[in-house]
């Protein structure tokens, strides 16, 4: 028997916070990560919390304030426990944050002096060898805008990258739902899933890269393609994941009659962020952001997580070509199934963008467990979108009814 609307969505809600309680907890007692573990001490409580007050809900039949709560759950089990982490790293703890936000800092310390974020391959050889790892930054050169308050104010828990991200990550988000309106499930599968929670608090380099691309989702859904292309470009400045969200909305853009529109920020920020790091050092951006992630660099990339790609670089003779040919396939497959049924709304964009993420974290030789993060968050968003475009004959967008 399926349960009134309200009362099915609370009961979502309760299992929702009612496990990650249990991951939290989970995480706080046996994680080896000691920011992993700091954080699951402290969103543990949130979660339990936002179990109890649905759970409440249920009781009285009353459920109530679901957005107000999510914003709510999402501060005490993200945003609190990035908050604490980044003073206690301020006040000399050493072990309070995860490798990403170090090499966003250092990114912008080199920023800051010397016009390019990176180090070419001599200057990572010749660092001590337990110090080339983070001598690498695997990011696009914006990604180093988030370390410049540390390089220009100095050690404080305000000038913490972590802050920065969450401060990006809060306006796109807000932004997002004021043109598509209080998506509830949508919201917490970027905020209070403890996949998104735990990374923004602990590392947090990927939470405005995706919130960038749902805010671009969110403005192609409402006709804004001027905006799209500017919020998707500039994720695309931070990250290379958000490449694949760019291509698919500059076919919906085309598909629509809007690519004049959409282009100029969507190609623009990227490039503009490429051309003086390009004019210091390009063999510099070469080697960190391709060939390091590849396999190539000076040392090998700890995102090993065993995804079939990299299971596949490591026990086939070959592996590695045998995985990175995978990839390009599914990629090549996923473009002509692009190309010959393309999106025609931003729903269809953003399943097309999942799945396709998906596949891409699958297939990759290095990946992390944590950018599931990107295609989850897509793939639920793509119902919030959806509404905006019902009226514009969806049944014959293949793409949408097909994937």
């Amino acid at each position: 028997m399926r349960l009134p609307g309200r009362i099915d969505q609370t009961v979502g809600d309760a299992a929702l916070y009612g496990l990650s309680a249990a991951f939290a907890l989970v995480t706080a007692l046996t994680s080896t990560l000691l920011p992993h573990r700091a954080w699951g001490a402290v969103a543990f409580w949130a979660y339990l919390a936002g179990f109890v007050i649905v759970a409440v809900q249920l009781v009285s039949r009353r459920p109530a304030f679901r957005l107000t709560l999510t914003w709510l759950v999402w501060g005490g089990s993200a945003l609190l426990p990035l908050v604490v982490q980044a003073v206690q790293r301020a006040g000399g703890r050493t072990d309070r944050a995860q490798e990403e936000v170090l090499v966003a800092e250092q990114m912008g310390e080199r920023l800051a002096h010397t016009g390019t974020p990176y180090l070419n391959r001599d200057a990572i050889l010749a660092l001590p060898p337990g110090e080339q790892l983070l001598g690498y930054a695997p990011y696009q050169p914006g990604m180093g805008i988030f370390g410049l308050p540390r390089a220009w104010f100095g050690d404080s828990w305000v000038t913490d990258a972590r802050v920065w991200f969450a401060l990006v990550t809060a306006g796109a988000l807000v932004a997002a739902l004021a043109l598509v309106g209080p998506q509830v499930r949508a919201l917490q599968f970027a905020t209070v899933l403890p996949i998104c929670a735990l990374t923004l608090a602990t590392g947090g380099d990927d939470l405005p890269v995706l919130a960038l691309c749902l805010l671009a989702l969110a403005c192609c859904a409402t006709g804004r393609y001027a905006a799209a292309g500017l919020a998707v470009g500039a994720a695309a400045a931070l990250k290379l994941f958000a490449f694949p969200v760019l291509a698919v909305l500059v076919v919906l853009a085309w598909r629509t009659g809007n690519l004049r529109r959409f282009l100029p920020g969507a190609i623009g920020l990227p490039v503009l962020t490429l051309l003086p790091v390009f004019a210091v050092d390009a063999g510099a951006f070469v080697e960190n952001v391709f060939r390091f992630p590849l396999g190539h660099g000076v040392v090998t990339s700890p995102a090993q997580s065993p995804f079939p790609g990299y299971l596949i670089s490591q026990a086939v003779p070959g592996g590695r070509y045998v995985a990175a040919a995978l990839l390009v396939a599914v990629a090549l497959a996923i473009l002509v199934l692009l190309l010959r049924r393309p999106p025609r709304t931003a729903a269809a964009a953003a399943l097309f963008s999942g799945y396709g993420l998906l596949a891409a974290i699958l297939l990759m030789p290095t990946t992390r467990f944590g950018y599931l993060l990107y295609p989850l968050a897509l793939l639920v968003w793509a119902p919030a979108l959806r509404q905006y475009t019902a009226l514009e004959a969806p049944r014959s967008d293949t793409a949408l009814y097909r994937l």
